[in-house]
C-alpha cells in the first residue's frame, strides 16, 4: 500500500497558516494571524514569565464546607465522567449548567446530576451564558482541544476557575496566553493531567533524587493505542438542527458541517494534535516531566512518520516517533494506532495494587538510569525498578487519580492554593506536544528551540505555525 506522508511542502502565506496538512476551505480574509511575523524575535522574553503568581489574594472567602457551584462545557462522554466524578465526591457541589453546542449530548449527565443532587441542571448551547452567570465559581472545560485556549481565557475574565482538559493549549503562544489570562485575574487553573495528583509519581521522583537510579540517560515513553483503526470519511451535508456548527468550529476555519469532522476532530489538524499524542500520550509526556523533576524545555526535536496503513484523508499520522534533546539526556516519544498487541493497563491494574505486563504495556514510560532501570505507569499503575538478572529491587503500585485530581481543583477553589496541575506546567508538558507536530509538520525537520524564549529559532515558518491562527470573531486576544 502507498504510504501516505501530510507534511507536504508548506507554504507561509497568510491563508495556509491554517491550511498545511488540512481540507479547509477558509480564506485569508477569514483568518487572523496570533503573532506577526516580525516579532518572531530572538529577544523577544514571553510576557507572562514576570506575571507568574505563586498566591492569590482575589477569592478565598469559600470555607471548607461551603457551596462550589460548577459548570460543565463539553458533555460528551469524558466531559460527562469528570462531571459525574467530581459531583460523586461530595463536598457540597452544585452542577448548575451542562453547555454543549450539540442538543444530543449532555442527557445523561443532567439525568445522573439531578438524580445526585435533587436539582435539575440547566441546559445551555452557548459558552458565554455560563460565563455571564455571577452563581457560578468554576467550570469544566472537556471540548474539542481548539477551544480550550479562548475558554480558559474568557472563563478567567468572567472570574471563574477552570478545570481544562488535556492538551491545554491548542499552539505555544496560546497557552503562555492562557497562563496571563490565569494570573491577571488570579483564577485557579488545574490542568486535565491526573497524574499531578497521584502519590507513586511523586515517590518514583523521590527515588530518582535520591540517586538510585544512577544518572539518567535515556527515557523512552510509548503511547501505542489499539489498531488498526479504519477511517473513512463523511461528505459534508446540511448542518443538523439539534447542534449550532458555527459555535462547534469557534476559532477554526469555517467550514461546512461534516460528521467526520463533528465525531472524529482528532484526527484533523483544524481540531487536534492527535489522538494518540495531544489526546493520549501528553499524559505520558507529564507524568515523565513529573518523575524527572519538571525539565523545562528540549534543546531540539525531529520528528518523523506517516500515514503507513490506509490511504484515507486523515492528517493525523497513524504514527509517530519523536526525539527531544534535553542536552544531558534524551527523551524519546512513540505513538500510533496501528499495534493490536499493545494494551493499555486494565483496570485491576489501574485501581488495585498489582502492575502492568511492562513487554506490552502501550503506555509505559521507560527511564534508563547508569545503575538501574524504571517501568512507570499512566493513569494508576505504579512503577517498579529493575536490576540485573530481572531482580526487581524497588517498587510502589498506585492507583488512578482522577478522583484526588477533582478533589483538589475544588479545595483550590476554597482555599485559593495553586492546584497540583497548575497552567505553568500544563503548558511546559504541551508545548512538548506541539514542537512533535511541527517538526513533523514542517517537512520532519530537527527544530531548534530556546527554552528561554520559548522559540524555534532555525525555522521561520515553524516558528509562525507555532504562533497560531484564528478565525475572525474567536481570537487569543493580545490582551488578556
Amino acid at each position: 500500500m502507498k504510504r501516505r506522508h501530510f507534511f507536504g511542502n508548506l507554504s507561509w502565506s497568510m491563508a495556509a497558516l491554517g491550511l498545511s496538512s488540512s481540507c479547509s476551505n477558509a480564506t485569508e480574509k477569514d483568518i487572523v494571524q496570533n503573532t506577526k511575523p516580525d516579532s518572531l524575535s530572538a529577544d523577544r522574553i514571553p510576557g507572562y514569565r514576570k506575571k507568574i503568581k505563586t498566591t492569590f489574594s482575589i477569592g478565598g472567602t469559600l470555607g471548607s464546607n461551603d457551596r462550589v457551584v460548577l459548570a460543565l462545557i463539553g458533555a460528551g462522554n469524558w466531559g460527562t465522567n469528570l462531571i459525574l466524578s467530581v459531583s460523586k465526591i461530595n463536598k457540597n457541589i452544585e452542577v448548575k449548567y451542562i453547555c454543549d453546542v450539540d442538543d444530543t449530548r449532555g442527557g445523561r449527565a443532567i439525568k445522573e446530576i439531578e438524580s445526585l443532587q435533587k436539582v435539575k441542571p440547566i441546559r445551555v448551547r452557548d459558552m458565554r451564558k455560563v460565563f455571564d452567570d455571577q452563581d457560578v465559581d468554576g467550570v469544566i472545560i472537556a471540548t474539542p482541544q481548539h477551544w480550550h485556549g479562548l475558554a480558559t481565557i474568557w472563563a478567567c475574565q468572567a472570574g471563574k476557575d477552570v478545570y481544562v482538559e488535556k492538551c491545554v493549549s491548542f499552539n505555544i503562544s496560546e497557552g503562555q496566553k492562557m497562563i496571563e489570562a490565569a494570573m491577571k485575574y488570579e483564577r485557579i487553573v488545574q490542568c486535565g493531567t491526573q497524574n499531578r495528583s497521584s502519590d507513586y509519581a511523586l515517590s518514583a521522583r523521590d527515588y530518582i533524587n535520591n540517586g538510585k537510579l544512577g544518572e539518567v540517560v535515556a527515557v523512552n515513553v510509548y503511547g501505542l493505542l489499539n489498531g488498526p483503526v479504519p477511517f473513512n470519511e463523511k461528505k459534508s451535508q446540511n448542518t443538523p438542527d439539534t447542534i449550532d456548527w458555527n459555535m462547534w468550529l469557534g476559532p477554526a476555519p469555517d467550514v461546512p458541517y461534516s460528521l467526520s469532522r463533528n465525531k472524529s476532530w482528532g484526527y484533523y489538524w483544524d481540531y487536534s494534535g492527535g489522538y494518540a499524542l495531544a489526546n493520549g500520550a501528553i499524559h505520558q509526556m507529564d507524568l515523565a516531566r513529573i518523575v524527572l523533576g519538571d525539565p523545562d524545555f528540549p534543546k531540539s526535536v525531529y520528528c518523523t512518520g506517516g500515514r503507513y496503513l490506509f490511504e484515507d484523508k486523515r492528517d493525523i499520522p497513524d504514527y509517530q516517533m519523536t526525539t527531544f534533546d534535553y542536552d544531558n539526556f534524551v527523551l524519546t516519544l512513540q505513538v500510533g494506532e496501528f499495534s493490536p498487541y499493545m494494551l493499555k493497563s486494565s483496570p485491576a491494574i489501574r485501581y488495585g495494587d498489582g502492575f502492568p505486563e511492562w513487554k506490552q504495556n502501550s503506555t509505559k514510560i521507560v527511564i534508563y538510569g547508569t545503575k538501574q532501570v524504571m517501568y512507570v505507569g499512566r493513569m494508576g499503575g505504579g512503577w517498579q525498578v529493575y536490576d540485573k538478572d530481572l531482580q526487581i529491587v524497588a517498587q510502589e503500585s498506585g492507583l488512578f487519580p482522577l478522583n484526588a485530581h477533582m478533589g483538589n481543583f475544588i479545595d483550590c477553589i476554597r482555599t485559593r492554593n495553586q492546584p497540583n496541575g497548575n497552567i505553568v506546567e500544563g503548558h511546559k508538558s504541551a508545548v512538548l506536544v506541539h514542537l512533535s507536530n511541527l517538526s513533523y509538520r514542517a517537512g520532519k525537520k530537527q527544530l531548534i528551540f530556546s527554552g528561554d524564549h520559548e522559540m524555534i529559532t532555525n525555522d521561520q515558518g515553524a516558528s509562525i505555525l507555532a504562533a497560531g491562527t484564528y478565525r475572525k470573531g474567536f481570537e487569543i486576544p493580545k490582551e488578556v
